[in-house]
């Protein structure tokens, strides 16, 4: 009976982070194949609203921008309870050197396979701070949680209402300029802020053509374009946007591995109220989120999900949402060829993530074929179900002659410093 639930829990766990990691492509592959201004304003990629591209655009916002990485930020909590704690648990040594190999294939993945999206440097440093709550109650992983959401989403406002602010001083000075009035100083300095985060908008959008020309002429420019990017991310995005977005969920992780949830250990109609609550509440948030940037015209403010308030609650929701609709997948004991890769996809995770980097840079960068900026936002999601393909078929191929991937069995090397058996 023990044996049984042992067995379901890993699987649950890695059917769970595969399907996490198929999904995460849908909103990587804009990055991948398209420029980055999509993300700052998507309006200019989709301009004007109705056509296909908006109607995909829609479609992913409603069902899978910040869903997947929050399942994926839930899980990798849960690993580490699984890593730390039990009759099985690992010293603290163990732990860090385990994140310390983590943050650098996230700084190989940032740099060496030009993908500024990286996520493994943000999950490495933040492991780092988890360990300090490995053995928390679950009552205080959900106080912190609620907190770490509640401060999350109030950031969020204050950046949105002190664009607002910034946006309504420019206007009002360019009235006053208009009249031959006096402006006011603080009027004055709040307008000039609203005037350098538009400018900055402004170069992102006249970078586009520079961006396509030093990503597909060669590895090197491609790198070189890169760097500055992949910097920003380190300096900045990770600090002050991706720390966060990521802790909150890994820790919501953490309780609910402690709840016995993820395991599928609950009975179904618990996972039928997640699934339905969830889609229910996050569906709702999000068609919210669509309406405020379709009703704005695309204004640049309501398009960045760091300025939206509701925007942690919404990929939350979704994430149980989907969460409960895996687990009821595994429970019915249907489609087991699907199941079964798709736990192959879970179990190679770290390689597969990588692959979607190196497959991207040979699709799109001058190191390969050279398509970045070739496809609208529609076209570059053909892309999609072909590299889904081929992972739920080479990765439980993989795992019939192997013990782990690639990637996985390189770092275990490296965080036992014993060399694993890999050949069955």
């Amino acid at each position: 009976m023990e044996a049984t639930k042992e067995i379901n829990r890993i699987e649950s766990l890695d059917v769970l982070r595969g399907f996490a990691l198929l999904g995460i492509l849908l909103i990587n592959i804009l990055a991948f194949g398209l420029s980055s201004a999509i993300f700052l304003d998507p309006g200019s990629y989709l301009s004007p609203i109705g056509g296909i591209d908006s109607m995909v655009w829609a479609f992913i916002e409603l069902t899978s921008e910040g869903a997947m990485r929050t399942l994926f930020s839930i899980l990798f909590g849960a690993g580490i309870v699984l890593f730390v704690t039990g009759s099985t648990a690992k010293s603290g040594w163990l732990h860090y050197r385990r994140n310390f190999w983590l943050l650098v294939f996230g700084l190989i993945d940032l740099y060496i396979l030009l993908w500024p999206g990286d996520i493994l440097a943000t999950y490495a440093i933040s492991g780092f701070v988890l360990w300090f709550m490995r053995n928390w109650k679950t009552r205080s992983l959900l106080i912190l949680a609620a907190f770490l959401m509640t401060f999350g989403s109030l950031q969020n406002f204050a950046f949105k209402s002190t664009l607002e602010t910034a946006r309504d001083a420019s206007e009002s000075m360019e009235i006053s300029l208009s009249k031959g009035e006096e402006v006011s100083k603080d009027t004055a300095a709040w307008a000039q802020g609203w005037i350098e985060f538009e400018n900055d908008y402004q170069t992102e959008r006249d970078d586009i053509q520079n961006e396509i020309e030093s990503k597909t002429s060669s590895y090197g420019t491609a790198f070189e374009y890169n760097l500055q990017e992949a910097n920003e991310v380190i300096f900045f995005t990770l600090p002050f946007f991706s720390f966060l977005d990521a802790l909150m969920m890994m820790v919501v992780g953490m309780a609910l591995f402690k709840l016995g949830i993820l395991d599928g250990g609950r009975e179904t109609r618990f996972y039928v109220k997640m699934m339905c609550l969830g889609f229910l509440i996050g569906i709702s948030i999000n068609a919210y989120e669509v309406w405020l940037m379709i009703n704005s015209n695309m204004d640049i403010i309501e398009t960045n999900p760091y300025f939206r308030p509701t925007y942690h609650f919404g990929r939350l929701f979704m994430g149980l949402g989907y969460l409960g609709l895996i687990i009821l997948f595994i429970k019915i004991r249907k489609f087991e060829s699907l199941r079964f890769r798709l736990a192959c996809v879970g179990r190679m995770a770290l390689t597969n993530y990588l692959m979607h980097s190196l497959i991207a840079l040979f699709i799109f960068s001058g190191a390969g074929l050279g398509l970045f900026g070739k496809f609208t936002w529609s076209q570059v999601y053909l892309f999609v179900p072909l590299i889904w393909a081929l992972q739920l078929f080479i990765s439980p191929l993989w795992l019939k002659y192997f013990y782990f991937g690639p990637i996985e069995w390189l770092w275990r090397l490296l965080t036992y410093l014993e060399k694993p058996k890999m050949v069955r």
